[in-house]
């Protein structure tokens, strides 16, 4: 059974349509309930009144029978008169019974007497219909009667159907005109949560959001663009800084390593060397991640399993097994650099921890794809599979590793390149023992022809 809770409108335009609609809805109900409300209290007036009106009508329909109108234009009226409640029917006097009844009830006489003396009209005196003798019987020949009942049916007729029509025009114009209004203002709103999305993940030019709408969604879109704009020269003084500290701290670097190679002690020289080897490769990576992760690489369609057997390769190469496991050929478009280092960086990580690593490809629904990414190593425990993530985390105890170390920088460089791409990275059991990075992979909005 569907909850009630997800049957609501989730969308702005929606819930403010729903509420235009129940406001006119209850508004157009309560104005016809007073309105038949009114009718039925007029309707129970005094008898005099009341008489009065009925013998009018009579006279009307009789006179109306009685003019020279084509018979389907006397069909007419009769149908008329019974659509607004008045009930009529066309009889024979032979239908008629005599019935000492007829025209005793006081209301009856009243009617009879009006109709006589205001408009010449003489009604049967004690012949009524059959069952019927509150029923009052105008001859319009000398072969038929007019049958009216005394009593007025108050017909809803002429309330309720132009009501329904009149409701359901209200209704279609209130919806189009809310949809129209609406979109005119919720539209800003998406613009901004589509430059909020793709913030940062694009190699277009970011234009300023257009500021028009209503006040207070021109003062959100001002803000964004503000943030933006403030963001992005954070970004660039950061970069900038970064370069001035890579070239500050690697000139030193390089003359000491000079000054190093120089040394007659060999093993105090070895010593420093590798210490200054790691110092510079920490900086490398550092900078690295702290770069742009890709971002500015253009997307181009690429012959995704070729690339991933050729990073496979690379590790054979220098004796690492690495087995690739999927189709032999499946375009996909993406950041190829970017996404080859994210990789590279999953599979370095698990030649650390196991002596064999599968990579699988997968195609996924819509375009996506999926790469797991597995080693028969020990795993990593669940309570850290987050942290393993995090800049400069180190899993070692938990998960010991070769004697290659790194900085703690691989996996959190590979999760930026992935959900740069709009995708997402996730640590899974490998079975029977090991660990899997499964890498998944929308398909990019902006492509290129251009197949590297």
């Amino acid at each position: 059974m569907i909850p009630a809770r997800r049957l609501l409108p989730r969308t702005i335009t929606a819930q403010i349509t729903a509420l235009v609609v129940t406001a006119v809805l209850l508004a157009v109900g309560l104005t016809t309930l007073v309105l038949i409300t009114i009718f039925d209290l007029n309707g129970r007036g005094s008898p005099e009144v009341l008489a009065v009106t009925r013998a009018a009508r009579i006279a009307m329909l009789v006179k109306e029978e009685l003019s020279p109108r084509s018979q389907e234009e006397r069909a007419l009226v009769m149908a008329a008169a019974r659509w607004f409640g008045i009930e009529v029917e066309r009889l024979p006097l032979s239908g008629l019974d005599s019935d000492p009844a007829a025209g005793t009830n006081p209301f009856v006489k009243s009617i009879k007497t009006i109709l006589r003396d205001s408009w010449g009209i003489e009604a049967l005196a004690d012949r009524a219909p059959p069952g019927r003798p509150d029923a009052i019987a105008v001859p319009i020949n000398g072969e038929e009667a007019l049958i009216f009942q005394a009593a007025h049916r108050f017909s809803r007729n002429f309330i309720v159907l132009p009501t329904i029509f009149a409701v359901g025009a209200i209704i279609v114009i209130t919806v189009f005109l809310s949809i129209y209004a609406l979109r005119w203002i919720t539209s800003p709103l998406s613009s901004i949560a589509a430059a909020a999305r793709s913030f940062g993940r694009t190699t277009a030019k970011e234009e300023a959001l257009s500021e028009n709408g209503p006040r207070e969604i021109a003062q959100v879109a001002e803000a964004l663009n503000d943030m933006r704009k403030r963001v992005r020269t954070l970004v660039d003084e950061r970069t900038r800084m970064l370069a001035a500290i890579s070239h500050d701290l690697r000139t030193p670097l390089t003359r000491l390593r000079l000054r190093a190679e120089r040394m007659d002690d060999a093993k105090t020289r070895d010593g420093m060397l590798q210490d200054i080897t790691t110092i510079n490769d920490m900086i490398g990576e550092t900078l690295t991640y702290l770069r742009d992760n890709g971002r500015s690489e253009p997307v181009h369609l690429v012959d995704l399993p070729s690339m991933i057997q050729t990073i496979c390769d690379e590790f054979g190469d220098v004796g690492f097994p690495v087995a690739y496991e999927g189709p032999g050929r499946h375009p996909f478009a993406c950041r190829a650099h970017a996404l080859t280092r994210a990789i590279t960086n999953v599979i370095d990580n698990g030649t650390k921890h196991g002596p064999g690593v599968f990579v699988v490809l997968s195609p996924q629904p819509r375009g996506a794809v999926r790469i797991d990414i597995s080693d028969n190593g020990p795993g990593i425990p669940e309570p850290l599979r987050e942290k393993v993530f995090e800049p400069f985390f180190k899993g070692n105890s938990a998960r010991p590793s070769s004697e290659r170390g790194g900085f703690g920088l691989g996996l959190s460089i590979a999760r930026d390149i992935v959900r740069n791409h709009g995708g997402d990275i996730r640590l899974l059991d490998h079975e029977p023992r090991g660990l899997t990075v499964r890498l998944t992979l929308p398909r990019q909005a902006e492509t290129s022809l251009n197949i590297t």
